[in-house]
Parts: structure tokens; C-alpha cells; sequence
């Protein structure tokens, strides 16, 4: 039990679900913790982090080897100790997926639509094409017609090619328009969008995480170890939501959109208590040469800048 009953809920929580999330949770710890230090750490370190999520030993090695086998992870042996590291695709998957959690305020919008047609694309491929241009911030305005404000064409096209639909798919990009976002652009993109179920895992976000962070801002000291757990709680639910988050122009999003809130949430507590979990990290992690490497310049750069 923690010194706080929002953390200990946060935890629980978890647990109620934890032998299937728990190689998602080891995903975020390598991204938020683990990369910023170097990228490798001794298996044992990661027993110790996890306990008192309630993750056992034998969960975490079952859950690395799950990665290994995924790709994500990769093993080297010194002695009688294995060290694990993200393999380089696992890197570039992470970059692509956390760069969206740390960034700052979205860019401004010039009006543009980048709109790509599927109705030449084999049938049974649409499926993993339309699941991957909605991941990079498309929605569906007809059949088999998406669209996205404010996407790279190179990204799209990139995609599209390694998909093998490249020469199947029509692409369209509009001018940018006067009036940004009419009433009617608003409601089309909160249908095709699914606004209404997102603002609603906005909200349960906010809902589990503004009482600690309201708690642990009063607090003149904030325990190390405490405050990791909180970090990594955090930013594995924040990921979740950010990835499904299309990270629309601020245009043609309702104007108490609650992804506002939840970032704003997330950057602040982040800020409080990311520091301090860094020097309970340090006491813990471990790679062969000893402990880890002090945080890359990157990681102070999160969320705008870290104190």
C-alpha cells in the first residue's frame, strides 16, 4: 500500500486486468524509462520495478519473451544475467507512437484535406488500409472515402506503398478554405471521427488522475518510488488515448473538448513527478556495465520542457 489511496486505486485497477496488459505495460516502461537511459536493462531490474504492480516474476518473463517474440525486445547474455533492449524496429515503432504523448501544442492548420479513395482497392485489403490510415489520423466521410486536415502526403503515400495499394488508391488534397470549419464540418467530423466515445475515455482519465495530481501538488516532498509508479500509470493510459486520438486541428474540435483537459493534466503531473521517479530509477535499474546512463537531452524536452 502506497501513502496515497488515489495511487493504490490506480494500481488495483490495473491488476483487474494485469496478465493481459502487462506486456503493454513493459512497452510503455521501455519507452518512457528505459530509452531515454540507454535502451538496455538487466531482466532482474525489471522484476523489482514491477512488483508492486502486483506483476510477479514469472509474469514479466513470460511477457519479455512474448515481446522477443513480437520483435520488440531483444536478449544478450553476460554470464548468467540477460539483458534486454528494443530491437530496431521496436525503436522505430516507439518513436512513431510516443512522439505523439511528448509533443507540445499542435501546430496551426492552414484548411487543407488530404483525401484518399479506397473503392479501387481490393476488397479484402481495405480492412488493413483503412485501419492504418485511421491510426495515422484519418476517418471515414463515405464508403470507403477518408480524410484527414493536417496530414504528410509523403507519410500517407509511404504507407499506402508498403500496403501494396499505392497504384489502387486515388488521393486528393484540397486548398485551404476560409471558413476552417463550418457547423456542418463540425458535426461531420464528430460523427466520422467517433468524438462522443473518445471525449468519454477523456473523461474517465481526467476522473482517475486529477485527485493525484491535486494530492501530490500539496505534498512539500514527494516519495521516489511512488512517484515512478504514478509516471508509469500515467503515460501507459495517456498512450492508449493518444493513439487513438486523431489529433485534430483545435477548428474542428468542440470547444470543451475534453482532450484539452487531459493533456494539460498529463503534461503538469508529469512535470511534478517525473524528476523525482528518475532518482528512485537510478538507485534501481541496472545494465552490465553497472547503473544506467544519466536521462538523453530528448526526454527533457517532453511535454515542452521538464524543470
Amino acid at each position: 500500500m502506497s501513502s496515497h489511496p488515489q495511487l493504490d486505486q490506480l494500481i488495483a485497477r490495473f491488476q483487474q486486468n494485469g496478465l493481459v496488459r502487462a506486456s503493454s505495460l513493459i512497452v510503455t516502461l521501455y519507452g518512457d524509462v528505459i530509452e531515454p537511459r540507454g535502451g538496455t536493462v538487466w531482466l532482474g531490474s525489471l522484476f523489482s520495478l514491477l512488483e508492486p504492480m502486483g506483476i510477479n516474476e514469472r509474469l514479466v518473463r513470460t511477457s519479455v519473451f512474448r515481446l522477443a517474440k513480437e520483435e520488440w525486445l531483444t536478449a544478450m547474455k553476460v554470464g548468467r544475467r540477460s539483458y534486454y533492449s528494443l530491437t530496431g524496429s521496436g525503436r522505430r515503432r516507439f518513436e512513431k507512437a510516443f512522439k505523439r504523448v511528448y509533443s507540445g501544442a499542435p501546430t496551426a492548420w492552414d484548411g487543407t484535406w488530404l483525401i484518399v479513395l479506397l473503392s479501387q482497392v481490393p476488397v479484402d485489403a481495405r480492412k488493413r488500409v483503412r485501419e492504418e490510415l485511421e491510426w495515422q489520423g484519418f476517418g471515414a466521410l463515405a464508403a470507403n472515402t477518408l480524410a484527414c486536415p493536417r496530414s504528410d502526403r509523403a507519410d500517407v503515400t509511404t504507407t499506402l506503398s508498403e500496403l501494396g495499394v499505392l497504384e489502387d488508391s486515388i488521393i486528393f488534397e484540397t486548398r485551404g478554405q476560409e471558413v476552417l470549419a463550418s457547423r456542418a464540418m463540425r458535426l461531420q467530423v464528430r460523427d466520422s471521427w467517433r468524438l462522443d466515445e473518445l471525449g468519454e475515455h477523456y473523461r474517465d482519465f481526467i476522473a482517475q488522475f486529477r485527485p493525484l495530481w491535486q494530492s501530490l501538488s500539496e505534498r512539500a516532498t514527494l516519495d521516489a518510488q511512488e512517484c515512478f509508479l504514478v509516471r508509469l500509470l500515467l503515460i501507459h493510459e495517456y498512450r492508449k488515448l493518444v493513439l487513438r486520438d486523431p489529433q485534430l486541428p483545435d477548428e474542428l474540435l468542440p470547444a470543451d473538448w475534453e482532450g484539452r483537459a487531459a493533456r494539460q493534466l498529463c503534461r503538469n503531473l508529469y512535470r511534478l513527478i517525473a524528476l523525482p521517479a528518475e532518482t528512485y530509477l537510478g538507485r534501481v535499474l541496472e545494465t552490465a556495465d553497472g547503473p544506467l546512463p544519466e536521462m538523453n537531452e530528448g526526454f527533457y524536452r517532453r511535454f515542452g520542457g521538464l524543470a
